[in-house]
C-alpha cells in the first residue's frame, strides 16, 4: 500500500478522514442547518426552566433521520452549559420500562446507578424527587424514542409519575419532551385519560430534509471529516441521491464514513462512485441493525425464526418460536404486534376458507441481511 504520493495512493500512515468522529450517529454539530424552527420551538419550550420554573411539556415527531436527537442533544448541551437545569435524555430502546425509566434518571441525578435489587419503585421515586426540591433544581427530560414505551404498555405509568412529581412532592419541578418517530402512534391518544389531563403538550414536527438540504448538510459533514479533494462533486451527488431514495439522513452519514474506508481499503486518497454503491449495501440497513439493536432475547428469536421460514404459514412460524423459546401464543401475538409496529415485519389479514381471519407474518427485508446482523 505504499506508493508515490502524487499517483494518488494512500501510504500505510495515512488515512483519507480528517475527523472519523463526524460521522458517527451521535456526533452532534455545532452548526445545525434547516432546523431552525423546530429549534425555536423547543427553545421556547425549555426557556422557563432557565428562569427554575418547569419547562412546557412537548411531544416531538417526525420520520427517523430527522435531526431530532441531535436537536434535544444540542439544547440540553446549552442548558447545562448556562444553566443549572439538570437534563436527561433516556433512550427509551434500551430504558422500555417506566422503572428503567427512573434508574437512567436516578443515575444522571446522583452520579452512580441505583441498587439492582432490592429498592421498590415508590423510593427510587421519592430519592429522586427530594433530591430536586433539596437542590431546587429544575429536571428536563426527554424521553427519546418514546415510542418503545407504548410497545411495551409502560408509556402510561412512566408519565404519570414525571408529570404528578409536584403533587407528590411539593417543589419538585420536572418538563417532559417525548420524542417520536413512530408516524403511525398518536401519542396523546394512546396515553390514559389520568395523563392526557396533565400532559397537554406543545408539538413540534421534523419534516423529511429535501434533496437540497440533504446535500448541504453532508457536505458540511463531508468538509469536517474528510481531508480536501477526498470526496467529489459527483460523489457527493451520488450519496445525497441514496440518501434522498432511504429518507433518512443517518443512512447518508453512513454512507459517507464507510465510502471513506472502502477507498482506504484501496490505498486511494479519493472516493469513487464504486466506492459509495458497494457501501451502500450495508449502510441502507442503518435502521435494520438498529432496530435490531435494541430488541429482547425472545423478540430476537422469532425475528430469526420468521427469517429462516420466509414465506411459510403463521402456524408453523409460531411452532418453531414455541420449539426455540417455550414460549406461549399470547406472548407471540404481543411480541408480532412490536415488530409490526417496529416496521420489522409486515402482518395482513385475510379470509382462510373454513378457518375464519388468519393472520400472515413476514419480514419486512429480506432473510439474509436480517439473519447476517442477528448472527453478527
Amino acid at each position: 500500500m505504499t506508493g508515490d504520493p502524487e499517483d494518488g495512493m494512500l501510504s500505510w500512515d495515512e488515512s483519507v478522514f480528517r475527523d472519523e468522529h463526524v460521522f458517527e450517529i451521535d456526533y452532534v454539530p455545532e452548526t445545525f442547518r434547516h432546523r431552525e424552527s423546530q429549534l425555536e420551538s423547543l427553545k421556547y419550550a425549555l426557556r422557563p426552566a432557565a428562569r427554575g420554573s418547569r419547562p412546557l411539556n412537548t411531544v416531538v415527531r417526525g420520520p427517523p433521520g430527522t435531526g431530532k436527537t441531535t436537536s434535544v442533544q444540542k439544547l440540553f448541551s446549552e442548558l447545562r452549559a448556562q444553566t443549572d437545569v439538570r437534563t436527561v435524555r433516556v433512550n427509551c430502546q434500551v430504558d422500555s420500562t417506566r422503572y428503567a425509566v427512573f434508574s437512567r434518571i436516578f443515575e444522571s441525578v446522583f452520579d452512580y446507578e441505583p441498587p439492582s435489587s432490592g429498592i421498590s419503585f415508590k423510593k427510587l421515586f421519592g430519592q429522586i424527587a427530594d433530591r430536586l426540591v433539596e437542590e431546587d433544581e429544575v429536571l428536563a427530560v426527554a424521553l427519546d424514542d418514546v415510542n418503545y414505551l407504548f410497545y411495551e404498555n409502560e408509556a402510561s405509568d412512566a408519565l404519570y409519575s414525571l408529570l404528578r412529581a409536584h403533587e407528590a412532592h411539593a417543589g419538585a419541578k420536572v418538563g417532559v419532551i417525548c420524542v417520536s418517530s413512530d408516524l403511525s402512534l398518536s401519542v396523546i391518544e394512546e396515553l390514559d385519560s389520568r395523563v392526557q389531563s396533565v400532559f397537554r403538550p406543545e408539538e413540534v414536527y421534523f419534516p423529511k430534509y429535501d434533496v437540497d438540504e440533504v446535500v448541504d448538510i453532508l457536505r458540511e459533514r463531508a468538509e469536517r471529516g474528510f481531508h480536501d479533494g477526498v470526496l467529489g462533486a459527483a460523489e457527493l451527488d451520488r450519496v445525497a441521491e441514496l440518501t434522498a431514495e432511504s429518507g433518512d439522513l443517518r443512512v447518508g452519514i453512513d454512507l459517507l464514513r464507510r465510502a471513506g474506508l472502502n477507498a482506504e481499503m484501496r490505498a486511494s486518497r479519493t472516493i469513487s462512485v464504486d466506492d459509495v454503491d458497494e457501501a451502500y449495501e450495508k449502510s441502507k440497513y442503518v435502521h435494520l441493525s438498529r432496530s435490531l439493536r435494541g430488541l429482547s432475547d425472545s423478540e430476537t428469536a422469532l425475528v430469526a425464526v420468521l427469517a429462516e421460514h420466509d414465506g411459510e404459514q403463521a402456524g408453523s412460524v409460531y411452532e418453531a418460536f414455541h420449539e426455540r423459546t417455550d414460549l406461549g401464543y399470547t406472548r407471540y401475538s404481543e411480541i408480532v404486534n412490536k415488530l409490526d409496529q417496529l416496521g420489522l415485519v409486515e402482518t395482513e389479514y385475510a379470509e382462510v376458507e373454513g378457518r375464519g381471519r388468519s393472520r400472515s407474518i413476514s419480514l419486512a427485508y429480506d432473510p439474509e441481511p436480517v439473519l447476517e446482523r442477528i448472527e453478527g
